[in-house]
């Protein structure tokens, strides 16, 4: 199926037992067990099926496998955000004294993450100076444990060379980590360019009405981990935890996600609940219509902007002086993304006035929503970096992050045409 025809269709077909053809919001903590035996196989892991919903349910299960489907992927994990995802992506690889190596372009609670949680814990982060590969190698070592990037930059809109990280990462013996939220699978599927484990905030473009946090965990199911158990041996040693469970024995390629489930969703439960998997299952049967009318009024818009005087900059990969412009045409298609940034003439007092003129575009810090949203990275969510560090994710003070929604176009850039003119006439 491509992938339009599996955002519908993927990993559910009727329900075995009504025939209902809308997958069913199975609301309910536990399964009953046939009995004592039944119970513990299924906790020994022995049998499929389900025994409480804070390790797997019904309706997320349909989520998973169709959203590993538009990836490209084995397996996958739902969990309650997109920041959960990756704080148990990250988790499930590392040990005390290992690091991670990370590009500096990050959403600003990856940032948070990386910068102040790990290292608490024992786990460093080295952040690159560029998204350039040969950066990251550069900081790689004996202790690093993976590679991660944004496909496409939150909010610098830079796009990284996915199949130059795969390539260092791999001759380094570790996993590239990509969170393609703003890409969506529907432009950009980073395992079929090497990534091993892609992460989402199923609550931006995925879901797309902005009602329903969500995040998932894909594994590629391609990574040796046995091979490599010198740096992951928490593949292929017995799991104290789990009554000595070998998860590379008895998972196979699919060792990554189990885990991730059996340690981290288990036991520290950031649980998405079947309510918000039945919703996330809605927008994502439209996701490729809507990625397409994203991808279209931002191409408009961001033409607008450009010509417009009041306008100092505009970050878009779609024009051909972008530095990503090539990138774009090879990992997108040559269709930019509809999330892109641009600095307004007279610095930050005049962009907070500018953004404080808008009136259809909402002010917010969600993105991928159907609606225009607009969000002042330097006030906001960066807004816990020092300017050094803002710079060097890509967050100038003038620079405000629109996405463009699924309006009509001509509505959109009438609301920043006035909100220019609103600036300039204080």
């Amino acid at each position: 199926m491509r992938r339009e025809t599996m955002a519908i269709h993927s990993g559910y077909d009727v329900d075995p037992t009504t025939k209902a053809v809308a997958v069913p919001i199975y609301q309910t903590v536990a399964y009953a067990f046939d009995s004592a035996d039944h119970g513990a196989a299924l906790f020994n892991l022995e049998v499929e099926g389900f025994r409480y919903t804070r390790i797997g349910n019904p309706t997320n299960a349909v989520l998973e496998r169709r959203v590993a489907a538009l990836e490209g992927g084995l397996e996958a994990l739902c969990v309650s955000s997109g920041q959960a995802a990756l704080t148990y992506a990250v988790l499930n690889l590392t040990e005390l004294g290992s690091n991670l190596v990370s590009v500096p372009q990050l959403y600003g609670t990856t940032h948070t993450l990386f910068a102040h949680l790990l290292p608490r814990q024992g786990v460093t982060v080295r952040f690159a100076e560029s998204d350039q590969p040969d950066a990251i190698e550069k900081l790689i070592d004996d202790q690093t444990r993976a590679v991660f990037c944004e496909s496409v930059g939150n909010p610098a809109g830079n796009i990284c060379d996915l199949e130059g990280l795969a390539r260092v990462a791999h001759r380094h013996g570790v996993p590239l980590i990509v969170d393609n939220t703003v890409a969506t699978p529907i432009l950009l599927r980073p395992i079929e360019y090497g990534a091993d484990i892609v992460v989402h905030s199923l609550t931006k473009f995925m879901g797309g009405h902005g009602t329903t946090l969500g995040g998932i965990i894909v594994d590629s199911g391609t990574f040796p981990w046995r091979e490599r158990a010198d740096k992951f041996p928490m593949f292929s040693r017995p799991d104290p935890s789990y009554h000595e469970l070998v998860y590379v024995d008895h998972f196979k390629a699919a060792a990554f996600i189990a885990r991730c489930r059996s340690v981290y969703l288990r036991t520290t439960g950031a649980v998405l609940s079947p309510l918000s998997a039945f919703l996330l299952l809605q927008g994502i049967e439209t996701v490729a219509l809507r990625v397409e009318r994203h991808v279209e009024n931002g191409r408009r818009v961001a033409e607008f902007l450009r010509r417009d005087r009041r306008v100092e900059w505009v970050n878009y990969p779609g024009f051909p002086d972008s530095p990503y412009h090539a990138l774009a045409q090879k990992y997108l298609g040559g269709r930019a993304c509809s999330l892109l940034t641009f600095g307004i003439k007279g610095g930050f007092e005049a962009s907070k006035k500018f953004y404080d003129a808008l009136k259809l575009i909402k002010r917010l810090v969600n993105m991928g929503d159907a609606k225009s949203l607009a969000c002042h990275p330097a006030s906001t969510t960066h807004r816990q970096m020092s300017v050094d560090q803002q710079r060097q994710a890509g967050v100038r003070p003038e620079m405000i992050r629109l996405n463009v929604g699924i309006e009509h176009v001509e509505d959109i850039i009438g609301d920043l045409d006035q909100a220019l003119e609103a600036m300039e006439s204080d």
